[in-house]
């Protein structure tokens, strides 16, 4: 028979076998918790956005790579016009605002904390029409700022046949299109009306919303005016060049500030964006440029975030959002005809983002 000895270390070593089994499992149990809990929490980091449609497809083309790339970072953005996301952003409703129009100084100061403006990429604001056979038309300055006025509201007027020879032009009405909404595009485009024209200066001005001299359909968001466009014959409206592609909508070439006609692309997106001159809160405009291939109606469009982030973990998945958007996303947006930021300006404004505190 075993001694009373013996008996005693086989129950020793009984206990410390069930000893060192029960640690086991509380570990291995307490990892599992703790790896359920934390791609619970990675699942549920979720930025809303809203604002600009100048830049939406080709947000929602990154947002949903990044989030291919990532699935426990879901971005929802809606595409509100730039008015809107400017009062989301300051509202505190969303975690990133958009606009095609930088915010003025005043707009700064009223905002509840420090915002930054991302310049993201930049577009254009092209002229489209809906006309029998949708030719191939050239406006100058003068003449786009007469149909906004409403001064030459037929499209056979002398004028426009004298820059559009070979045109056959139908004795039709103009139908004017704008935007309903506060809207960046509107901004560029009257920036760009203002610059041309001392009449349009003094008598409406630049800016998102604005009061329109002429009677005429009024779209919401850029989609709104490409299908007014497209359905109304005659019509004439301005869409960031994405959606008249997108709506197989003419648009016509501009007379440039060095006297040429140039169509939008990103060839001349680029020579436009050439010419910025961009300061350090990168609040610029390239409106109008001086250079020969530049399109006339360019523009920057902007991502509006805090740069002090309530939410730690809101505030990083945003910045990494931000960051692989400008180091993978340029093939995505030249896809789209957005240009996007050169070498150098990229670089200063991923430095930027380095000052955002989460």
């Amino acid at each position: 028979m075993p001694s009373a000895a013996s008996l005693s270390a086989s129950r020793s070593h009984r206990l410390k076998r069930a000893l060192v089994y029960g640690i086991t499992l509380f570990v291995l149990a307490a990892a599992a918790s703790l790896t359920r809990n934390t791609a619970s929490a990675a699942q549920t980091v979720t930025l809303t956005g809203a604002g600009a449609t100048f830049p939406q497809p080709i947000y929602e083309k990154w947002f949903a790579e990044y989030n291919r790339l990532h699935p426990e970072v879901r971005i929802n953005y809606q595409g509100i016009g730039s008015g809107g996301g400017i009062r989301a952003i300051q509202g505190g409703q969303v975690d990133f605002g958009a606009s095609d129009a930088f915010l003025s100084d005043a707009e700064l100061r009223s905002m509840p904390a420090k915002i930054l403006h991302i310049p993201t990429v930049a577009g254009a604001v092209v002229v489209t029409y809906n006309l029998p056979g949708n030719p191939k038309l050239q406006l100058t300055p003068d003449i786009l700022v007469d149909i906004f006025l409403g001064k030459i509201t037929r499209w056979n007027d002398p004028r426009l046949a004298a820059i559009n020879t070979g045109v056959k032009l139908p004795s039709l009405p103009i139908s004017v299109v704008h935007r309903s909404d506060g809207s960046g595009t509107t901004h560029m485009f009257t920036t760009y009306l203002s610059a041309v024209s001392k009449e349009w200066a003094t008598k409406v001005g630049a800016d998102k919303s604005v009061a329109w001299p002429v009677e005429a359909a009024a779209g919401k968001g850029n989609p709104g005016v490409a299908a007014y466009v497209r359905q109304l014959p005659g019509a004439i409206g301005y869409v960031e060049l994405a959606y008249a592609k997108q709506n197989n909508l003419p648009h016509a070439a501009l007379r440039n500030a060095a006297g040429h006609f140039v169509t939008a692309s990103v060839e001349t997106i680029k020579a436009a964006m050439a010419t910025a001159n961009m300061p350090a809160d990168f609040r610029a405009t390239i409106v109008n440029a001086p250079g020969a291939g530049a399109y006339p109606i360019a523009g920057f469009t902007w991502l509006l975030i805090y740069e002090k982030q309530a939410d730690p973990v809101k505030g990083k998945a945003l910045v990494d959002v931000i960051e692989w958007a400008l180091k993978n996303g340029d093939a995505a947006a030249e896809s789209l005809d957005y240009v996007p930021l050169p070498d150098s300006l990229q670089e200063k404004v991923l430095r930027a983002l380095d000052s955002v505190q989460f």
